[in-house]
């Protein structure tokens, strides 16, 4: 066990992944000998060479096209997209054809692709390099969704990817790369569709993931300081999320506060309420509040975005209210 930083857990992941099996390749803009933008994939390149590890133009919808031919094909590709919000470019690939390639050939193709990108704030990178667009890929049949919170998850979450054979989203918080966590000495791939319990509480259940796990545990060393003690489940995985354990958590502590980073309306914690309030609500004490964003794009200014984005303090805010 040692602490990997987390964008350096990823970059483990790739590399072990394409060891094990030679046909999963990388591609996307200035990935080779730059490293990506934010250096993921540095020294991918020179270990397995440009064949492997493809720097390519500057065109999001040709790369995942060309990735959902290499997938439909026998490879297995792993695309990175520069920043979430230009994955506008690339819905036709996606949406029309990686997620419905299966359920038109008659369950004779998959498609085992990895679509990885950064989104969310915190560096500051205004609004068109800092939204948070996850909802969209979890409405569509077909694709999987996955955000991991911690080193350990984003090499376990990565490399489950990768061995898939649908279509999997990987959303990484830009703000988290730098953050260090332990990472096992031979870590090992994680369900996706499995939630971690991270912190038991028997008050109220926080429900995040990726950048928010950390705020929902200031939140609740807050809460605690109060006498509340807040459970938090991580989801980890957005699309197939795990309906169980988060039922489960809630008969425990009969109040929940959903928490993340994209806009509050018509988001993921809207469908988790949705779903909790019809599935779960006997064991209801409070109405489910979520805290997310407003409805509005993400502000350049640093004081701004700090507003902006959900926090510690919001979070606790919320918890106090459905505890009234």
């Amino acid at each position: 066990m040692s602490d990997t930083r987390f964008g350096r857990a990823i970059t483990r992941a790739l590399n072990d992944a394409m060891e094990a099996d030679p046909s999963v390749i990388v591609m996307g803009e200035d990935i080779g000998a730059v490293g990506g933008p934010f250096g993921v994939t540095r020294g991918l390149q020179k270990s397995f060479g440009a064949d492997r590890v493809r720097d390519t133009p500057i065109s999001e919808a040709a790369i995942v096209g060309a990735a959902v031919g290499a997938a439909m094909t026998g490879l297995k590709p792993v695309v990175e997209i520069m920043f979430m919000d230009f994955t506008t470019f690339t819905m036709d690939a996606l949406v029309n054809q990686a997620a419905k390639a299966h359920f038109m050939f008659g369950g004779q193709v998959s498609v085992p692709m990895v679509l990885r990108t950064p989104h969310g704030g915190g560096i500051n990178a205004g609004p068109q390099h800092s939204q948070c667009l996850e909802a969209w890929f979890a409405h569509v049949p077909g694709l999987k969704v996955v955000c991991p919170s911690n080193p350990a998850d984003a090499y376990g979450l990565m490399r489950a990817a990768i061995e898939d054979p649908d279509p999997v989203i990987f959303v990484e918080n830009k703000a988290m790369y730098g953050a260090p966590g332990p990472l096992p000495d031979e870590p090992e791939p994680v369900e996706i569709g499995k939630a971690r319990r991270m912190r038991a509480g028997s008050d109220v259940t926080l429900v995040a993931y990726g950048a928010m796990v950390s705020e929902a545990a200031a939140a609740a060393d807050i809460l605690s300081a109060e006498g509340v003690e807040a459970e938090i489940l991580d989801l980890r995985s957005l699309q197939p999320w795990d309906k169980d354990q988060v039922l489960a958590s809630l008969s425990e502590t009969h109040r929940m506060v959903i928490v993340h980073e994209a806009g509050v309306e018509f988001g993921i914690g809207a469908e988790i309420a949705a779903h909790v309030v019809d599935a779960g609500f006997d064991e209801l004490d409070a109405p489910v509040l979520r805290v997310g964003a407003p409805h509005m794009p993400v502000p350049f200014s640093r004081d701004l975005e700090a507003e902006y984005r959900p926090n510690s303090n919001k979070i606790a805010d919320a918890v106090r209210r459905v505890m009234q």
